[in-house]
């Protein structure tokens, strides 16, 4: 039986293993598609999983990677043929069920999408779990009514892969984004994404004085909570809405009422994870028609399966600017 390539993560006495292995079709878990995964990326969770954090992963051994695109290689489900191209994200694959750091996946075809053709399986990785939940936030906040001549959006975490996509995507729908970031370093990056402003995330890092700040934002994708996340509702616009996508900077939320009762601020949770596929599906033609491919390819690095140790590690520590796309066949 041919074997294939693929990172596994095993239990140790003083915690995990990390190693490339060859594995062969035997290994996969069930499902009724298997994929020749070409694709995969490197979100924040995946740092953790790799890094061993969080006990997001329960039974070992595991192949991590909550991305993959790739081509069908067989399948049972009514949907899916061979030579069809696919992407999957979300829906707990890397982290309860084998993921995408691999050469091939087995998984549910219910999880599948058809790539469009607007979008090479590179690029659907490039944009990846990152680039869906900020499209699912800029539509949170569109949906509900916000739009450019309203004023500026706020996007903090803006050099991450979420931010990013966030910044880019706002820019290219018209609005006049400000990106909050820790790393003065990027700010021409975010500045040639479509930022208007930049500014340092330590201004608005500190929970408020008080529960009601001066006025500033008409709409915000926070990817940061925490402080950041309590600063940044103190500061809205009346009825101003926020889309909540990230934990960074922490859970807890130290923050009050008031805002919500005498602003009318709205705080709109994002989850890309348990998104059905038929509303997945839409939202990557949108994608795809959206993204400018030129910033989606400068805005990405690539790995190896070899590399994604030190990757993941980068990621924990906020020294990733924008995406990591993974080369399983590298």
């Amino acid at each position: 039986m041919p074997t294939f390539s693929a990172l596994v993560i095993d239990r140790t006495d003083d915690g995990q293993s990390v190693t490339v292995a060859d594995l062969d079709d035997a290994s996969l878990p069930d499902g009724d598609v298997t994929v020749a995964v070409e694709w995969s990326s490197l979100n924040y969770k995946d740092g953790m999983i790799l890094g061993g954090i969080g006990r997001l992963v329960r039974t070992f051994p595991h192949v991590p990677g909550v991305d993959l695109a790739g081509t069908v290689l067989d399948s049972a489900h009514p949907d899916f043929a061979p030579g069809d191209r696919v992407v999957c994200t979300g829906f707990r694959v890397g982290e309860a069920h084998w993921g995408g750091y691999a050469q091939r996946a087995r998984v549910s075809g219910d999880w599948l999408v058809r790539i469009p053709d607007t979008l090479t399986t590179r690029q659907t990785m490039e944009i990846g779990t990152a680039g869906l939940t900020a499209i699912l936030a800029v539509d949170a906040l569109t949906i509900g009514g916000l739009v450019p001549d309203d004023g500026p959006v706020l996007c903090t975490g803006a050099a991450g892969g979420v931010g990013t996509y966030a910044v880019h995507l706002l820019a290219r729908l018209g609005f006049a984004v400000t990106a909050s970031t820790g790393r003065p370093a990027t700010a021409q990056y975010l500045r040639d994404l479509g930022a208007t402003e930049v500014i340092d995330r330590a201004d608005l890092a500190d929970p408020p004085a008080k529960p009601l700040l001066p006025e500033r934002w008409a709409g915000c994708i926070d990817a940061v909570g925490g402080a950041t996340l309590a600063h940044v509702i103190a500061e809205m616009r009346y009825g101003a809405a926020i889309a909540a996508c990230g934990n960074t900077a922490g859970n807890d939320l130290p923050t009050s009422v008031i805002p919500f009762l005498l602003r009318g601020v709205r705080l709109l949770g994002i989850d890309s994870v348990m998104v059905p596929t038929a509303v997945r599906a839409p939202l990557w033609s949108r994608l795809g028609d959206l993204v400018d491919p030129a910033f989606a390819a400068a805005a990405t690095e690539v790995v190896g399966l070899d590399g994604l140790v030190e990757a993941g590690a980068r990621i924990l520590a906020g020294q990733v600017r924008g995406r990591i796309v993974v080369d399983v066949n590298a």
